[in-house]
């Protein structure tokens, strides 16, 4: 695309955005490559290992990636008519009745909040254990504290906060550098791996087939789904990419395309990774030991016969760059739903720095909120569980929210989208709706059962605690009149025009007969 057809696309996607009620507030300078997002594919791998191994591994990844192509592609088609950074809780306002708009956009604008925190802190938290794995590599007595992992993931996470706010017009560059990382690691382990693998060859019954969740205490069927967490987590941020829309070039086109091929790159990603191991893995038993949770070191220096540094620092960037990814998107999601007024003290976290165009504060109240939750793991060794568990809760109802609403409205709202499902939009969607809903459910649960203090999944406490301070800030906004930029009119659906008009929630009613 060539500098005009740039300019001009640009110049569509602002008149565009105005129309769905907001102004140009960022650059518009990323493409379709800078906001495929890259996926952490091995930090959750010991809930699969604990919940039956091969099979949960293998074609568990292979069900999840199916049953996440329908929400990818139901997410695709609404917000290729509603390309903006507030994502699924705007396409809830735009969706839903008349008289339900406010209510469900807010609970939806939380999940959303919430699940950007709480799965960018994952990745910064995934990627502290493993550097951490990493040292115990060359330094197997050693055995981190608790604490000790908790300054690693301070510095991670600060690491990605520093570049996020200080070298914002080089992330597009980072993002196509993550993709390279990222691929020609996934190479690399494929080839030494395949040809390695000192631990020993499994024969493909085991590979394919192997299967034994007597590690989870859970029954085998119960024990396979609850398995499914690590590639449910992975595909969690496939709708993040929505939070850059107002940086991205032709948002309506290329986001579609940035969703829905997210998923069959996964899948082929995944699969090129876990089927070289599932050949060679080591005895479960002894990877599921390891004192810091954390098998991968363990797992690629017996698979290898020797120290396998290069391979932890190969997951560990792909983990960085994956954490300077989504906390940029989470920064923006925050920035979003601050723009709508709808945080505490949304002026002061609404704002843009005019010099980096990067919403400070709201990056830095992300990262304080993700400092803060780390602080579970110095009390459960399974706090990370309970990470990625609200991560994959959150972001799943959040996203799965608008293609209810849609489906309830006769996905009549969406008949003039320029990304169509056609005749197949309807089972897409119910496809959708039912694995998010499930999914909500599943995560709920604790991995190993019977539970202990240090092994509760917490996700479930993370997730109610953030729904009872959207609750109080929703009454406290509610009664005080709060303008909440939520509708032009109470018709248009515009989320900017109502501040214009400094018009109060409370004269937001349902026009006679609705």
């Amino acid at each position: 695309m060539g500098t005009k057809d740039v300019f001009d696309a640009n110049l569509t996607a602002r008149d565009g955005l105005h129309e769905l009620g907001y102004g140009q507030a960022m650059v518009r300078n990323r493409g379709l490559f800078h906001i495929l997002f890259t996926f952490d594919l091995t930090a959750p791998i010991v809930t699969s290992l604990e919940c039956g191994g091969p099979v949960v591994m293998f074609w568990g990844w292979i069900l999840v990636s199916v049953l996440t192509q329908t929400l990818a592609l139901s997410l695709a088609e609404i917000c290729s008519k509603y390309p903006t950074s507030g994502g699924a809780y705007y396409w809830c306002f735009r969706l839903a009745p008349l008289r339900y708009k406010l209510l469900l956009s807010w609970i939806d604008g939380w999940l959303v909040v919430v699940g950007n925190w709480t799965v960018t802190l994952s990745v910064t938290f995934g990627t502290a254990q493993m550097a951490v794995a990493g040292v115990g590599v060359y330094y197997p007595e050693w055995v981190a504290a608790p604490w000790q992992t908790y300054v690693v993931f301070l510095g991670v996470t600060a690491i990605a906060c520093a570049l996020c706010l200080f070298f914002n017009k080089y992330l597009p560059t980072v993002d196509i550098l993550c993709v390279c990382w990222t691929a020609l690691g996934i190479l690399a382990i494929l080839i030494c791996v395949s040809i390695t693998a000192a631990a020993g060859r499994r024969p493909a019954s085991f590979a394919l087939g192997g299967f034994n969740a007597s590690a989870s205490g859970w029954t085998p069927g119960w024990s396979f789904f609850v398995g499914l967490l690590p590639p449910a987590y992975v595909y969690s941020t496939i709708g993040m990419a929505v939070s850059m829309a107002e940086e991205v070039h032709n948002a309506s086109e290329t986001l579609p395309k940035a969703i829905s091929w997210s998923v069959p790159i996964g899948t082929i990603w995944g699969i090129a990774l876990l089927l070289p191991i599932l050949f060679a893995l080591p005895d479960i038993a002894t990877l599921l030991a390891v004192p810091s949770g954390q098998p991968i070191g363990l797992m690629f220096t017996l698979i290898m016969g020797s120290s396998v540094g290069g391979f932890i620092l190969v997951i560990f960037g792909a983990g960085l760059f994956s954490a300077i990814s989504t906390s940029c998107a989470a920064s923006r999601a925050t920035w979003a739903f601050a723009r709508d007024k709808a945080i505490p003290f949304h002026t002061h976290f609404a704002k843009i720095n005019p010099t980096s165009d990067v919403p400070d504060n709201a990056l830095l109240l992300s990262t304080a909120i993700q400092m803060l939750l780390g602080t579970i793991y110095l009390g459960s060794s399974t706090a990370f569980n309970a990470f990625v568990g609200v991560a994959v809760i959150c972001l799943g109802a959040s996203n799965a929210m608008p293609v209810a609403i849609s489906l309830l409205n006769g996905r009549s709202d969406i008949t003039d989208a320029p990304f169509r499902l056609g005749r197949l939009g309807w089972v897409v969607n119910v496809i959708a709706v039912l694995w998010m809903t499930f999914a909500v459910v599943l995560f709920s649960m604790p991995t190993i059962i019977p539970p202990t203090q240090a092994t509760m999944n917490y996700a479930s406490v993370v997730f109610v605690a953030f729904a009872v301070i959207s609750a109080v800030w929703y009454l406290i906004s509610a009664c005080s009149l709060f303008p909440l930029r939520m509708v032009h009119a109470c018709n248009t659906g515009s989320l900017y025009q109502m501040v214009a008009f400094n018009m109060p929630v409370r004269q937001c009613r349902p026009p006679p007969g609705l």
